[in-house]
C-alpha cells in the first residue's frame, strides 16, 4: 500500500508540474520500498519506459513530432545509458547516492537561476 501511495503522489507531480520521473521515482524506490541504490535505478528504468510509452501513444492523436530530432535524442540517450550503466557497476551505492543528490540540487539551481533571469 506504501508503494501504491507513493506511485500516485509521484504519478501526480509527473502530470502536474511535469517534472521528471526519475528524478522523483528513484528517491522513491530508495526511501519507500526499501530497494537498494543499484536494484532502485533499473527499476526506475522500467517504471520510466512504460510510462513514457504510455505518454507516447497518448500524444501522437494531438501532436506531430519531429522523428528525425526524436531519434538523434533517442540515439543520443541510448549511448549516455550505456556509459552510466558501464561506470554505475564500478561505482558503490554510497557513490551512486551521493552523485544522484548533488545531480538534484545542481539541476534545482539550474533551474531556479534560469527561471530568475527570465522574470527579470
Amino acid at each position: 500500500m506504501r508503494c501504491l501511495a507513493t506511485g500516485v503522489a509521484v504519478g501526480l507531480l509527473t502530470g502536474f508540474l511535469g517534472v521528471g520521473g526519475g528524478f522523483l521515482i528513484l528517491p522513491a524506490l530508495v526511501l519507500f520500498a526499501g530497494l537498494e541504490m543499484k536494484p532502485a535505478i533499473g527499476t526506475s528504468l522500467a517504471v520510466i519506459a512504460v510510462n513514457c510509452f504510455g505518454g507516447l501513444i497518448g500524444q501522437m492523436h494531438y501532436v506531430s513530432f519531429d522523428w528525425l530530432l526524436t531519434v538523434g535524442f533517442l540515439v543520443g540517450a541510448i549511448v549516455g545509458m550505456l556509459a552510466g550503466s558501464s561506470l554505475a557497476k564500478r561505482l558503490s551505492a554510497a557513490v551512486l547516492r551521493c552523485g544522484f543528490a548533488w545531480g538534484v540540487v545542481l539541476l534545482g539551481v539550474a533551474l531556479v537561476t534560469r527561471n530568475l533571469v527570465l522574470l527579470l
